[in-house]
């Protein structure tokens, strides 16, 4: 795991219609995630906000704002690609969206060290649909199709670096389609729901996944969506699911993360602040991202209480 973090804002809000998320990246600014990084001793370095490419694709009658998103994939996976190559990028998103560029990128900066690449997809959400299985048109739940080299993304950039189903792993899931449902049960896709969670406890999914990148030498891209978070800790999202991960648990996650040193990209989304509740959801983002990057209880002394 590399010293160097690289901040770069990502402030997509095409990926579906209920605005808000290109604020995300200014609300994780405001909540200190380049403090508290760099008081981990790390090399932290903000390269501001990207924008998306321009086209002159045609809008579509079902897909949302399709050219941005396109614009945005574009601009993100040639971010993603030189940033990889300089340190460790965590992208401030931002939806979903964002993904399709940020994996995109990782996965031909991995094929340049000649190394897999590994998807950990911390999210309710599974985000297989493709553009035409889409019902609502939103393309934020598209990128985990587009990254593994589904077709139907015709529009987008080409993706001559598929990442394996088996590279990828999907934690925390409780709101997944029937059509989603009856593709992904035919991939080799980790999936892991929260029953799952509730009887093994999320160690017992995560960490064989840790041990398979370790022993192929990959990468590991880790998108850390807020809605993995119960929305009663984390209610700054527009797609909020009941029933997701503890405050603890997803630390234990990140803290697992950071003992395995195998991150080497990150995405956050789906920070709404319009929704949030006087900063506390990107107050918890932030905390879990300085988990992952060696944050521990004790760093954080509790004051006495009287």
């Amino acid at each position: 795991m590399s010293n160097k973090i690289l901040l770069i804002g990502a402030p997509v809000d095409s990926g579906k219609t209920r605005q808000g998320c290109l604020m995300g990246p200014d609300a994780y600014r405001i909540a200190g995630l380049g403090r508290a990084l760099s008081n981990l001793g790390h090399d932290v370095r903000d390269l501001g906000n990207l924008a998306p490419d321009a086209n002159d694709l045609a809008e579509d009658a079902h897909l949302f704002q399709l050219p941005q998103t396109v614009g945005w994939t574009a601009a993100l996976s040639r971010a993603a690609q030189s940033a990889c190559a300089e340190g460790l990028p965590i992208f401030l998103g931002g939806d979903h969206a964002l993904s399709l560029g940020t994996v995109h990128g990782a996965a031909a900066h991995a094929a340049t060290q000649g190394k897999p690449l590994f998807v950990l997809w911390l999210d309710a959400h599974s985000d297989f649909h493709t553009p035409q299985s889409t019902e609502s048109g939103n393309l934020h739940g598209t990128p985990l199709a587009y990254v593994s080299g589904r077709p139907g993304f015709g529009v987008f950039p080409p993706v001559p670096h598929p990442v394996p189903e088996e590279n990828l792993c999907i934690i925390g899931l409780r709101s997944v389609d029937a059509q989603e449902r009856l593709v992904l049960e035919d991939t080799g896709i980790r999936r892991h729901d929260m029953r799952q969670i509730d009887e093994t406890g999320v160690a017992g999914l995560l960490k064989p996944f840790l041990e398979t990148v370790d022993r192929a030498g990959g990468m590991l891209h880790v998108s850390l969506d807020v809605d993995f978070l119960d929305p009663s800790v984390a209610p700054a999202v527009g797609t909020t699911v009941p029933g997701g991960a503890t405050v603890r648990e997803a630390h234990l996650v990140m803290e697992m993360l950071h003992d395995s040193g195998l991150m080497t990209s990150m995405d956050l989304v789906e920070l709404n602040p319009m929704l949030d509740e006087r900063g506390r959801t990107a107050q918890l983002m932030v905390d879990l991202c300085a988990s992952a990057l060696g944050r521990r209880v004790f760093d954080r002394p509790t004051p006495r209480i009287y």
